[in-house]
């Protein structure tokens, strides 16, 4: 369980899961990767595809072009993720309504719980 750990933390962290995704359906420039990626900064991109880089997941390839572009591909180590990250997105399409629902039933029963507090500072 030691050594899985490290790497679950790589593969399977938010971002992680979604640059890949997106990029087994072909190669991309970091502009496209942002737009297709909801929500992700910058920074957070470039750190997240630094990572996959290091971990041979993702290829880096610098484009002949003006001005330079940098394009991103999946490396076949990465593809073997696809079927995993595919029964994971199955299986969140299937029981993503019954989180909600048990979210929703935790959170009535937590908020029972916390008594109100006195806001008029008496």
């Amino acid at each position: 369980m030691l050594r899985t750990r490290p790497i679950l933390e790589q593969i399977a962290n938010k971002w992680a899961v979604l640059i890949l995704t997106v990029l087994c359906s072909g190669p991309l420039r970091f502009n496209e990767l942002m737009r297709r990626l909801d929500g992700i900064t910058h920074k957070a991109l470039a750190d997240a595809l630094k990572r996959l880089e290091r971990n041979g997941l993702v290829r880096r390839d610098v484009l002949p072009t003006a001005p330079v572009g940098v394009e991103y591909t999946i490396t076949l180590l990465g593809h073997s993720l696809r079927e995993p990250f595919a029964a994971l997105y199955d299986w969140a399409m299937t029981h993503g309504s019954q989180l909600e629902r048990a979210q929703g039933e935790f959170d009535k029963r937590n908020a029972k719980r916390t008594p109100a507090r006195n806001t008029s500072g008496q």
